[in-house]
């Protein structure tokens, strides 16, 4: 009975939290409403660059910590489940990477599976790419915050991480919906299809929370899972881009901000 309170307990934390990400993917999106064009290549520059540095203290703070401490907790070799489900998380979004077709922003040629799609069709599932880990990230802090009752600094972790991922997802909404319309499609449409590339994080987020009680024995390799998975996207496409053309250091200090606000969540809050 305790079990199956907690599961559909962490399902609601899980359901709320990765809710959430995907309203501030929304909100971002929305901005298509008010702005007549495309952001400009620095703002885009520093908006990639914050989402980046909040992934790369969340998978630090949120998720390998975390994984680490649970690990101790068990009495297992701490580093293994951690360097085991790192490695695997980004051997995961590398071959999702390698499958999955899609378009980054200010490139012709799209990666992935040979394809008929259109232009920004591959467009949103290169952002649906991110948001695959994200979720799954919000989703496996809740899960674990629910079957420690006892600990609620894991809850203040989860939640930390949760508005975290909403905060770098409002730029991320605009940063597809703004070029969707610049692609010549309607601003409802670009609205819904900006907000509709967050809806995997729900998706994911949840989904792995339903089956969070089969995997409890190994949450740490789950979490640091998430963490490889996040950091491959982070040095594979957010950085990179972040660092396009003169002025590069716009994206450097982006990087730094949501480094700086994603830690001080974490730590302050947790």
């Amino acid at each position: 009975m305790r079990k199956e309170e907690n599961m559909n307990q962490a399902i609601g934390w899980a359901t709320a939290g990765t809710g959430f990400t995907f309203l501030m993917t929304a909100g971002g999106a929305s901005v298509v409403f008010i702005f007549k064009k495309d952001m400009g290549k620095n703002v885009q520059r520093i908006f990639l660059g914050f989402a980046a540095g909040v992934m790369m203290a969340a998978s630090v703070w949120s998720l390998l910590l975390p994984a680490i401490e649970d690990a101790e907790k068990m009495g297992k070799t701490a580093w293994v489940p951690a360097a085991g489900g790192f490695v695997f998380g980004g051997i995961f979004l590398y071959l999702l990477d390698l499958v999955m077709p899609h378009l980054h922003l200010g490139e012709k040629s799209p990666e992935g599976m040979k394809n008929s799609f259109h232009r920004t069709t591959l467009l949103v599932l290169a952002v649906t790419l991110h948001n695959i880990p994200e979720g799954m990230a919000v989703g496996l802090a809740f899960a674990m915050a629910a079957q420690h009752p006892e600990d609620a600094s894991l809850f203040a972790v989860a939640f930390a991480l949760a508005l975290g991922i909403g905060i770098q997802n409002f730029p991320e909404g605009a940063a597809i919906s703004l070029p969707l319309r610049q692609e010549g499609m309607s601003r409802w449409r670009a609205f819904l299809l900006g907000s509709l590339s967050g809806l995997v994080e729900l998706v994911f987020g949840v989904g792995i929370t339903l089956i969070a009680t089969w995997i409890s024995p190994y949450m740490p390799w789950f979490l640091a899972f998430a963490a490889g998975a996040m950091i491959y996207v982070v040095v594979e496409e957010l950085i990179p881009e972040a660092n396009l053309g003169d002025h590069s250091n716009l994206g450097t200090a982006g990087v730094m901000a949501g480094f700086l606000i994603m830690m001080i969540l974490d730590v302050a809050l947790g």
